[in-house]
């Protein structure tokens, strides 16, 4: 950041008073910006056993398989935006939202949230952000294919929850490099 988003002077990096990091400062308006993790949020939905995945049509990670996620907008719930997004991706609605995964990114400042969905009536589309879209049972996921770590972690979790018939909440701290979160670390 460079310029001040209220009044268009010049920011400094420093530590405002009461704080304890670097932050850019207005000194002119003393406007404190602050800048955040972003919120992915999304849905992992299923109809007859089988898994919506979408084809991603923009990068990052273009014609990589996904679960249909995307960032959360303000003045929406992690559910409804996990709700548009699967709306958006797969022109799906996706009902019985259950929180599912959480994962900290902090080498990237992300939240990643998905929820357990069914898929209504299994209706399904072609959205502007993928390529294809389509329901697979668990052995015919792409896992080659997978376009982001967390993405394959959640199906992964998915399919041995779903052959215990038990699916608790996980939340855990992905460091970089990828694949290798804080709770792995500690088994090792």
């Amino acid at each position: 950041m460079k310029y001040c988003s209220r009044c268009g002077k010049p920011v400094v990096v420093k530590v405002p008073a009461d704080d304890n990091r670097d932050r850019f400062v207005c000194d002119h308006c003393n406007t404190v910006h602050y800048q955040n993790p972003r919120i992915v949020v999304g849905c992992l939905p299923v109809h007859e056993e089988r898994i919506l995945l979408c084809r991603r049509a923009i990068e990052p990670r273009r014609g990589y398989w996904t679960l249909p996620a995307g960032f959360m907008e303000n003045g929406e719930t992690s559910i409804q935006g996990a709700q548009r997004e699967t709306m958006e991706e797969a022109c799906a609605t996706a009902t019985g939202l259950e929180l599912y995964t959480l994962f900290d990114l902090p080498h990237i400042s992300q939240v990643y949230m998905f929820y357990r969905a069914m898929l209504e009536h299994g209706k399904y589309g072609v959205g502007s952000e993928s390529l294809d879209v389509g329901l697979f049972r668990h052995e015919d996921i792409p896992w080659d294919e997978m376009a982001f770590p967390v993405v394959t972690r959640t199906l992964r979790y998915f399919i041995d929850d779903w052959e215990r018939g038990d699916f608790p909440v996980r939340n855990e701290v992905i460091d970089f490099p990828w694949g290798r979160s804080a709770e792995a670390k500690k088994r090792d």
